[in-house]
């Protein structure tokens, strides 16, 4: 039994530079709005277990609608002020129509997070969308 746990051990000891680069890769991209305009379009794709973060600052008490269009596997949640991802509650997400609409309960930076369900993530399957962000 101990060759067979020496063998094992060395396999894994090799595999591990390649499993540590196989990290999820995040992209943090900022919403402008243009000038006099209250919201704004942004393309972008996912693949495989990446994610892109899109921020944006509003204040408490606004409405702010997401709507995402493109690859059916895309799919997004929004998180208030100081809740990170896999940490906190999202405040809402895709729906059947591919859009939320919610009343904001801070002032600050909100995340609106885009990524793709697991089984097309583990196919390494990509995801190009169209993100629009709405704040009134």
């Amino acid at each position: 039994m101990a060759p067979f746990r020496s063998i094992l051990l060395t396999a894994l000891l090799a595999l591990a530079p390649t499993l540590a680069g196989a990290a999820d890769k995040v992209t943090t991209t900022p919403v402008q709005f243009a000038k006099g305009t209250s919201s704004a379009t942004l393309r972008g794709t996912v693949a495989g277990y990446d994610t892109v973060r899109y921020t944006v600052g509003a204040r408490a008490g606004q409405t702010m609608t997401v709507t995402l269009a493109g690859s059916a596997n895309a799919s997004f949640n929004v998180y208030a002020p100081g809740v990170v991802p896999g940490q906190g509650e999202a405040l809402g997400s895709t729906d059947e129509t591919r859009r939320w609409t919610g009343t904001l309960p801070a002032s600050g930076t909100y995340l609106v997070q885009v990524y793709q369900m697991r089984a097309q993530a583990r196919r390494g399957e990509k995801a190009p969308h169209t993100l629009t962000v709405a704040i009134h």
